[in-house]
């Protein structure tokens, strides 16, 4: 048997397994996604029970085995039982650990993307933002740390950071309004570019502080909706049920 290790991270899937066993995904800041088995966590007097619960975030004491690893201890900080509460939160929760789950991999380093999936689910729960505008904030962001965002601070033709106004999907990115002007795409408005880059260089802990108008987040839902599509291969169960 392997040594302990502690990982800290969030449940993303939980499942039964055999007769009392549980097993989940993590998403953890130590060793990205881990998949883990909780041994007798669906009895009843299971002190690792609440260990198993979607959303559930702590220290996950581990040994890791050939295929999976298994959980022999637990510290949960956070368990956010209001998200299942409400339908839409609920939703909406779910496919941030659907969106998580995709994008990470197993063995990688993940605190950014553990860190942005904690504070994301506190938006929800703040209750002061959309929660359609969240979600683009968080598939936005998730791509940065994928390394996959689009160029948004500067011209991809020139490189002046002046006068940005109009995304070319081909091209991924923005141009000025010099050379951009016989390019198709979406034209911007000012505001709709400094949103952008305010999700994509934000601290996290001001990621979710800012407010849009109707037609600056129309602009930036179909924008980031594509550019995100574009990087998933499958739909997210989820993703229907959104409002």
């Amino acid at each position: 048997m392997s040594e302990r290790t502690t990982l800290t991270g969030m449940v993303l899937k939980s499942a039964p397994s055999g007769e009392y066993d549980r097993r989940i995904v993590l998403l953890t800041r130590e060793r990205g996604k881990v998949t883990a088995f909780v041994r007798g966590a669906r009895r009843p007097k299971s002190s690792l029970q609440a260990a198993t619960g979607l959303f559930a975030f702590g220290s996950f004491e581990a040994y890791e085995g050939k295929s999976a690893w298994t959980i022999v201890k637990a510290e949960i900080r956070e368990h956010f039982l209001d998200i299942a509460k409400d339908y839409d939160l609920t939703v909406y929760g779910s496919y941030f650990l659907e969106a998580a789950e995709y994008f990470s991999a197993e063995g990688d380093e993940a605190s950014d993307q553990l860190n942005l999936l904690y504070v994301t689910l506190r938006a929800l729960l703040k209750g002061q933002m959309d929660l359609p505008l969240i979600r683009r904030i968080y598939e936005l962001r998730t791509l940065y740390y994928n390394g996959t965002y689009p160029e948004v601070f500067s011209c991809i033709q020139c490189g002046k950071k002046e006068n940005l106004e109009r995304f070319d999907f081909y091209s991924h990115g923005l141009f000025c309004a010099e050379c951009g002007k016989d390019r198709k795409g979406i034209r911007l408005e000012k505001a709709s570019v400094y949103a952008l880059q305010y999700i994509l260089s934000a601290p996290l802990e001001k990621l979710y502080s800012f407010r849009v108008n109707e037609k600056v987040f129309g602009q930036i839902d179909q924008m980031i909706d594509r550019i995100f599509q574009s990087y998933v291969d499958r739909p997210f169960n989820s993703a229907a049920f959104l409002s």
